[in-house]
Formats: structure tokens, sequence, C-alpha cells
């Protein structure tokens, strides 16, 4: 007895032959398939060869040479003014530690002046109303220098100027002696100054008038002296020592006397 064939049944559908008590499983469809990102594009940018430059085209050569020797100059400019700073600077320092070496050798002071006597004449007055007339008066004023410093000398030269001032008017004017000063010294000198035709304003005149009556005539005494600075054989530049000193006298006489007198000095460099 021949087996009886039978065809061949397709695949039971899952959930319809699914058994009892089991959970029906559903089939999850593929994602879909992305999109390949396109290809970079490439471009390519070919040039005949007589149009790529070594050197600028004649039409431009002008300007690149302008603009190429601009550059050099400035570059130079630059290095140059580096240079010149760089030298600046090192003989700044070096002037510096020579300057710091000479004071602690020498250890300087600074000189001190003061005004002695006032001998006075050609002042005539002996009224109010004669102050107002024309006066032609002589001061002989004595100086004292004292430089203190061990090693150091001071020369005085030429091209000085003395002067003396009542309530801003100048009364007469002078010059110093010329002459060197050595170290650990004391100097004592007098000079002779002297005006011509000076007159007075009527409130200067009414001013000197009251002092004189007070017996305190203020005037002022201002000295300028280029000196030379002298360590060992070296002898610096010129330098003006500037000497302004308040003194009091009792009249205007040969026989002043000062009754009070401050002095402030200073130097000038250059």
């Amino acid at each position: 007895m021949a087996d009886r064939v039978h065809p061949r049944d397709s695949p039971p559908d899952s959930a319809e032959f699914a058994q009892p008590g089991q959970s029906q499983v559903t089939p999850v469809a593929p994602p879909p398939s992305e999109k390949p990102a396109p290809p970079l594009e490439t471009y390519v940018i070919q040039l005949p060869k007589d149009q790529v430059y070594r050197t600028p085209p004649p039409e431009n050569a002008r300007r690149y040479d302008q603009y190429t020797r601009r550059n050099n100059r400035r570059c130079r400019f630059c290095c140059c003014f580096c240079w010149l700073l760089g030298l600046i600077f090192i003989l700044a320092v070096l002037i510096g530690i020579a300057a710091g070496i000479l004071y602690l050798v020498y250890r300087p002071e600074a000189p001190s002046y003061s005004i002695e006597r006032i001998a006075i004449k050609g002042v005539n007055i002996s009224s109010p109303s004669s102050t107002a007339a024309a006066m032609s008066p002589e001061f002989d004023v004595t100086v004292k220098a004292d430089n203190p410093n061990d090693k150091i000398g001071i020369r005085y030269e030429k091209d000085s100027s003395a002067e003396i001032f009542f309530n801003g008017a100048r009364l007469c004017n002078g010059v110093l002696p010329a002459f060197y000063q050595p170290s650990n010294n004391v100097t004592v000198f007098m000079t002779a100054l002297k005006g011509k035709e000076v007159e007075l304003r009527s409130e200067d005149g009414r001013a000197l008038w009251e002092a004189l009556t007070k017996r305190k005539v203020p005037l002022t005494v201002k000295l300028r002296a280029p000196v030379r600075i002298k360590v060992g054989s070296v002898k610096t530049w010129k330098i003006t020592v500037k000497v302004n000193c308040d003194v009091t006298v009792n009249k205007l006489t040969v026989q002043a006397k000062i009754g009070s007198r401050h002095c402030d000095y200073g130097v000038d460099l250059w």
C-alpha cells in the first residue's frame, strides 16, 4: 500500500498557531538603509605657465620695489633705535656706578657762604623827600666762603655777578674775584659794588625812610659765580653757584652793622 504524500504546508502563522499562554511575537522590519554621503568635490585650477610669476610683472615692479625698500628702511631704523637705547642704558649704568664710587671715596659736602660786613657810601638820606633824588651808592661787601671737603678744591671763574636790592629795586652791582679755594679752607674776600643814578619809586622811598627810622633796613644780596670742582687732577665743567642772602643793617653808612642774616644757596649743573 503506497504511502500518502502530503503537499508541503506553508509555515504556520505564529499568531495563528501560538499556543495558549504564550506571548505573540511581532516581527520588526529592518531599518531603512541610510543614504551614503556624497563625495567631496575637488576643484583643480590650472593656470597657464606664462601666468605663474616668480617676480612681479613689469606693471607692478615699481610698486613692489618701493614696498620692499620701505620695509627694509623700517627694519634698519628699528634695529638702530634698539642699539641706541641699549648703549644709552649701558652708559647710564656706568655713569651711575662711577658716581657712586666717587661719592664713597670723596664724600663731597656743599660749601657754605655768609655776608660778614657791608660798608655803604653815597646814600645820603636826611628826610623823606631826599629819597626821591637820584643816588650813586657804593657797597663794599665782605663774603665768607667755607669749603669743608677733605679732597675737593673749588676754582671760582670769571663772569660772576653780585647785586644788592632793596624792596625789589636794584641799588648796585659788580663782580666777584676769581680765585682757587683748596680743600678744608675758609676764604674771606671783599667785592665793591656800585650803582649810578639810582632813582627809587615814591613808595620805595617811603619804605626806605621808615626802615631807617627803625634802624632795620632789609637788603637782598644775590651772588652768581661759575666754578669748577677739582678732584685730584680732574676738573669738572663749569657749575654756577647761586647765593641769595637776606640781611638787615642799622644804617646806610660805612659804619653799618648787620643785624640779621640768612643765606640760601644752590647750583646749576648745566
